[in-house]
């Protein structure tokens, strides 16, 4: 430890300090008020950006009866991908590899095996041209190729991981689409965010994302994605771990004192039960009603939105991003749950999705069981992306470039 205990102890009295200050605001009247007054609906320069698809309110159902009662879908498939993360090489490449996988329950080993695998790399040398055709591997269980990125003179990292991701994930499902039988479950959201943030990230980044036909692609995917299932009649929704999103916050922003630095701070504060001591409650998970959503990324989907040119088939109130939130409080943990509007504007298939997700987390006392296998087999361990790692750099016969806090912090190993 670097700090001695007479340090210790003076940063606690700081943050000591610090909490008196916030005490000071009321931030549960707070978010009350904003429950009450501003969500039915939440406007922004002239659109709704926020309102309910049925009645607003907060519901809440014990854990044990929930968790012990029989699932609206006797089937349910998830879907995840993980990455190596983006390393750069001593020869100019940048790149990334991602492999995506799908867990059923009850449980399929052939399907468990398949594998979609991108190698998505990016270099600085406009001669050069990576793209290859889909190949076959591990007896015809896996698919692969390499994306050739479009070039950037900055974010290169960020711009291999986003796309080879996204394009494992969606490429993936479907190939797989049609094994699904009656519920189809993301592992995060039902369009790709890291994506379609680009428009308010940067210039570069925007104009990428307007002007290049690569990543106009992969939003492509997601929405041939909508499409499939809504065409085979079996929902699909998107189970977000951690969101990060702040569409509602920064509306709130305009109207009212909003304290939270992001929306699921917010909706934390508003599903929290606590008894008369203060103390949290912890017998009953709780959860928001669903809302329809056109703040931040999601208004790209909208029906009035451009969906970046891409040709939709269907009706484009279809698209809309819909969601609830669900508050965990063993976990102390908040879900945002997302699906197409083609899905949730009829009721009774929106209970079914709300009474689904709410049994398996109940369950699990976590995200439903068929995502949590998709990301034991889609996930590439420290060890894994190590290796790999190595085994390219002979490939290339280079070296990944090296920083100070690579030794520093032990994420590699020195050699002499």
């Amino acid at each position: 430890m670097t700090l001695d205990p007479v340090h210790v102890d003076g940063i606690a009295k700081l943050a000591g300090q610090v909490r008196e200050t916030v005490e000071t605001s009321d931030q549960e009247a707070a978010a009350e008020e904003v429950w009450e007054s501003f969500l039915d609906p939440l406007w922004q320069d002239g659109t709704k950006i926020l309102e309910p698809l049925d009645e607003q309110r907060r519901r809440k159902v014990p854990i044990e009866d929930i968790a012990l009662a029989d699932p609206p879908f006797p089937t349910q498939h998830g879907l995840d991908s993980g990455t190596i993360n983006p390393t750069t090489f001593k020869n100019g490449l940048v790149l990334d590899v991602a492999q995506a996988a799908m867990g059923s329950v009850p449980s399929d080993v052939e399907l468990h095996r398949g594998r979609t695998i991108i190698m998505a790399v990016h270099s600085n040398d406009a001669t050069l041209g990576f793209d290859g055709d889909w190949q076959g591997g591990d007896r015809g269980y896996a698919k692969r190729r390499v994306l050739d990125v479009p070039q950037v003179d900055r974010y290169e990292q960020r711009v291999v991981h986003a796309l080879a991701l996204y394009l494992a994930e969606s490429q993936h499902a479907l190939t797989n689409a049609d094994v699904v039988e009656d519920l189809f479950i993301l592992d995060g959201p039902i369009y790709p965010t890291g994506v379609l943030r680009w428009a308010d990230r940067d210039t570069e980044l925007a104009d990428l994302l307007a002007e290049d036909d690569r990543p106009k692609t992969v939003v492509n995917n997601y929405v041939d994605l909508v499409e499939r299932f809504v065409e085979r009649d079996v929902p699909m929704v998107g189970f977000i771990k951690n969101s990060s999103t702040k569409a509602l916050t920064r509306a709130l922003r305009r109207k009212t004192n909003a304290p939270w630095v992001n929306d699921t701070a917010f909706f934390r504060r508003i599903l929290e039960r606590r008894d008369d001591e203060g103390e949290l409650q912890t017998d009953c998970l709780t959860a928001t009603n669903w809302f329809r959503s056109r703040g931040g990324t999601d208004g790209i989907m909208a029906a009035d939105g451009d969906a970046l040119g891409i040709e939709r088939s269907l009706d484009p109130e279809a698209y809309e991003v819909t969601f609830f939130v669900l508050y965990d409080p063993r976990s102390d943990l908040v879900f945002r749950i997302e699906a197409p509007y083609a899905f949730t504007k009829d009721p009774e298939c929106r209970a079914k999705l709300t009474r689904q997700i709410l049994h398996d987390v109940a369950r699990e006392q976590g995200p439903p069981l068929a995502i949590g296998k998709a990301d034991e087999l889609a996930k590439i361990d420290r060890q894994g992306s190590e290796e790999l790692t190595r085994r390219i750099e002979r490939t290339f016969e280079t070296d990944r470039e090296r920083e100070f806090n690579d030794i520093r912090w032990g994420a590699v190993e020195e050699s002499f």
